[in-house]
């Protein structure tokens, strides 16, 4: 998708000595911070001009893509707002992309899941592996993700391999708990696995204008299912403004459900989404995501070029090592590394 800015700048062939700068400082005082500048160019050298002068001046690169011979880059004026800052050893958390298939086309996925998407499974027997592996690296936790999981018919294995592993938080619509997905649910340990079930808002109109008519009553259906099982259940909510997450809030304590089983989101600028924070690998405290098509520093951007660290997962110790000089990197240039969107 391309991304819309406040201010398109056709630089054709100037380069920062002749002219290009001028017009970027006059860019940055005709918009607000969180507004975006496209800057097209044909020339190569600017990318890494642009590149010095975002990190020199706080503000950040969040796209680029070739169009007609040039090279279009996305700047966001200024840092992207912090929401809960935390820091946490690199690696205790491994996220992985079951699959990218899902069984609703929500307006703002951020991987643009959909009944279409191609699943893109990472299978079963790497993540076996990947679950061998990952205890002596320091992974005190994996989340399992996707797409939606339980689409998968060896889901079962899948997260079974995990929680012996780790204790497993599993994110999922919570819709398709019937059946075989049902009697895969039942054979999971309970003080192992945690389902992280999305619901947006406390009543249907907002959820289901951006998940799909009915699947609000669905997903309820889901958590009480979940909750009736055994399992602890936890509600993931992506909102889109103050006043959206206030009355969620207000749902949430209204209903007992406790600060430790929230998790509550803004929309991310990737993906589907058409609006949003606009968000660089600088505004992220990684993640290591691990997918079919390699390890990723976030979830949020989990097929994006931008935030790929390494196409190779194993041994997924050099993944990890991977990561980390992809973090000492962004640590050289000096750049501000900020919690700014949790998925969990």
């Amino acid at each position: 998708m391309r991304l819309a800015a406040t201010i398109e700048i056709a630089a054709g062939t100037k380069t920062f000595a002749s002219g290009l700068l001028l017009e970027l400082v006059g860019a940055m005082r005709a918009t607000r911070p969180g507004d975006l500048i496209g800057v097209t160019s044909t020339v190569p050298s600017v990318a890494a001009d642009l590149e010095a002068w975002s990190r020199l001046t706080g503000n950040a690169i969040v796209g680029a893509s070739d169009e007609d011979g040039a090279t279009r880059w996305v700047v966001r004026h200024g840092v992207a707002p912090a929401q809960q800052p935390a820091e946490r050893p690199l690696g205790r958390h491994l996220w992985l992309y079951t699959n990218f298939d899902c069984n609703l086309r929500c307006d703002y996925c951020c991987v643009r899941s959909s009944p279409t998407a191609p699943r893109r499974e990472l299978g079963l027997e790497p993540i076996r592996r990947i679950a061998r592996e990952a205890p002596p690296l320091g992974v005190d936790q994996l989340f399992v993700t996707g797409g939606e999981p339980f689409l998968l018919p060896d889901i079962a294995e899948i997260l079974l391999a995990c929680a012996e592993a780790a204790p497993t938080i599993v994110l999922t619509n919570g819709m398709l708990f019937r059946g075989s997905r049902l009697e895969a649910l039942r054979s999971l340990p309970r003080e192992r696995v945690t389902l992280q079930i999305s619901l947006d808002s406390s009543t249907p109109a907002l959820h289901d204008r951006h998940r799909g008519a009915g699947s609000w009553d669905r997903a309820r259906r889901g958590i009480e299912t979940a909750r009736a099982e055994g399992f602890r259940v936890r509600l993931a909510a992506t909102v889109s403004s103050d006043a959206e997450e206030k009355r969620f809030q207000e749902f949430l304590d209204g209903s007992g459900v406790p600060a430790a089983d929230r998790v509550i989101r803004r929309v991310a600028l990737r993906g589907f989404a058409e609006d949003g924070i606009a968000l660089a690998r600088a505004d992220l405290v990684p993640e290591i995501t691990i997918t079919a098509e390699g390890v990723y520093w976030h979830p949020v951007g989990a097929q994006d070029e931008d935030l790929l660290v390494t196409r190779n997962i194993f041994p997924l110790e050099a993944a990890f090592a991977a990561v980390r000089i992809a973090v000492e990197r962004e640590r050289e240039h000096a750049v501000r590394v900020a919690a700014v969107y949790h998925c969990a």
